[in-house]
């Protein structure tokens, strides 16, 4: 996946936003507020740190070598995957997913906003 469909999918996300809190370097991609993906779209190699359930993130960094504790995060919580070296649809559920777990974790009244057309 290129640095420009990375960015794209993550703002296919309803209510996703594209910020630049630690520089213009790094895009932090969030959903009301609350990060989901964090990516420096200009590295090489391309990684995406992407928020996890803690359990599936052990299994995940024991099958994949591309996937490993995420970078400046919480390792508990978060993975570093390098882009190169995981299948796009993989990527791209690892992705959904970790939207999907910020989206849960977010106050009741807040998830119903984001089913309002």
């Amino acid at each position: 996946m290129t640095p420009e469909r990375l960015r794209a999918f993550c703002l296919e996300f309803n209510a996703s936003v594209e910020e630049f809190p630690f520089g213009p370097e790094t895009s932090v991609f969030k959903v009301l507020g609350k990060m989901f993906a964090l990516t420096a779209l200009d590295a090489r190699p391309l990684t995406v740190n992407l928020k996890c359930d803690p359990d599936e993130a052990i299994r995940l960094r024991e099958t994949h070598p591309a996937i490993v504790p995420g970078w400046h995060m919480s390792k508990r919580h978060w993975n570093t995957v390098t882009v190169s070296g995981v299948p796009d649809r993989m990527l791209r559920e690892l992705v959904e997913d970790s939207y999907d777990l910020v989206v849960a974790g977010l106050p009741r009244a807040e998830r119903l906003r984001l089913d309002r057309p």
